[in-house]
């Protein structure tokens, strides 16, 4: 799986959001600030983002380091 499939994939499950991902391949890391994470602890926000993912995180995601934001907080460390 390339870092532009995981990207599309959580920018449709999770619409209007802002997505960076890297990787090369098999390990990746993705950046996800969205609104949708407002009211969410941490790992509230990063079981949304496996939620998305769904299968491909059991069959094409051998690693995935997350940072999730909302736009509040993404603003702060900008």
């Amino acid at each position: 799986m390339e870092p532009d499939e995981i990207k599309n994939i959580i920018e449709n499950g999770l619409p209007g959001s802002i997505v960076k991902v890297i990787g090369d391949g098999t390990h990746f890391e993705a950046t996800i600030v969205s609104d949708k994470f407002l009211g969410m602890g941490l790992i509230e926000q990063h079981q949304a983002v496996y939620r998305t993912l769904g299968d491909a995180m059991k069959e094409s995601i051998h690693a995935l380091s997350l940072k999730t934001y909302t736009p509040e907080q993404w603003g702060k460390i900008k």
